[in-house]
């Protein structure tokens, strides 16, 4: 590692390959922390490149802990995180209305590191219990339309890195990873990245892997659609910008995403909302980001029909239900 510091050092950036070395020797703990905390700094330092990008990612799913969930069409709705904007569990709310509206999700998601609670957080303050096992996330997916994929358990290496970047409180290249190495290999993805750069990066990434994807970002910073401004949205065939009354709903104001003081707090909220009970910002934020996931997998002729068809989920139960029948798959 000394070697390679060195070189980074330098200003130089790494190779495909070298890139993928060193994440495959991070997994197998090869290094110990004080060297991999001083790798983990040099991307705060500088932006990775799409070749470092690439030979991380690669070596990710070399080590990976493989899954076939079903062959039924798979989404994600995930963040990169990083944003410190502290909101509550958007993606993960977002996930249950689209598995309520019939669309099955392999939620893809971690502890928190920049903020107080992610979606691994939450779900394990409710009652979800983390597996590998491929027949009981099947069984969750057929039952309740969605299973949560722990990404420690299937990654080594975010296993080994996790109470470094913990201990960091701040975004490092592991949160622009995540999005890219869901185990269950979705079909479609809908990512909320937390600048324009990383959505340039994405948008290469995702278009060399041919599958229907969504990229957004919020242009005051968030890695979702916010609602309190204008969101970038990209996607296979193009990008643009829409204004928070084009995704079905109004302009809010930042402080209606608060996520919370502690995870207590932040899954408090989370059941209010999903059971129908939240505030009219936090139900039109959860709406707006499942639509745009819904008419991410291209089943629906335009984004009003995928909002309403969420808004149904939303407010029949249904999304509440989806919640209910998981968590009664725990025990």
């Amino acid at each position: 590692m000394k070697e390679i510091l060195r070189y980074l050092f330098e200003y130089k950036t790494l190779s495909r390959a070298q890139a993928r070395a060193v994440l495959l020797d991070i997994g197998r703990g090869n290094y110990n922390e004080s060297a991999i905390t001083a790798f983990m700094t040099v991307y705060l330092m500088r932006s990775i490149t799409i070749e470092e990008l690439q030979g991380f990612r690669e070596a990710l799913l070399e080590l990976c802990v493989p899954v076939h969930i079903n062959d039924t069409p798979l989404l994600d709705i995930v963040g990169t995180g990083g944003d410190e904007k502290n909101t509550f569990n958007i993606s993960t709310l977002a996930c249950f209305v689209v598995a309520g509206a019939g669309q099955s999700v392999a939620k893809h998601g971690n502890y928190g590191a920049s903020s107080v609670s992610g979606a691994s957080n939450v779900m394990e303050q409710l009652g979800y219990r983390f597996k590998t096992d491929e027949q009981q996330l099947k069984r969750e997916v057929e039952e309740a339309g969605i299973c949560f994929l722990h990404a420690p358990l299937f990654h080594p290496a975010l296993k080994v890195v996790g109470g470094i970047r913990k201990n960091l409180g701040m975004r490092t290249f592991f949160n622009m990873l995540g999005p890219m190495v869901n185990p269950a290999n979705p079909d479609y993805q809908l990512v909320g990245v937390f600048n324009l750069e990383m959505a340039r990066v994405y948008n290469y990434l995702l278009q060399l892997s041919g599958k229907q994807f969504t990229i957004i970002h919020s242009l005051d910073g968030y890695d979702e659609i916010s609602l309190t401004n204008d969101t970038k949205v990209i996607t296979n065939a193009g990008e643009q910008i829409l204004s928070p009354q084009q995704l079905g709903a109004k302009t809010i104001a930042p402080e209606a995403l608060y996520g919370g003081a502690t995870v207590a707090d932040s899954a408090k909220r989370f059941t209010t909302i999903l059971s129908g009970n939240g505030t009219e910002a936090q139900r039109l934020v959860v709406l707006a980001n499942a639509a745009m996931g819904l008419f991410c997998t291209g089943n629906f002729s335009d984004y009003q029909t995928a909002f309403a068809t969420a808004e149904e989920s939303l407010d029949s139960g249904s999304a509440y239900q989806s919640f209910q029948k998981l968590i009664a798959l725990q025990s």
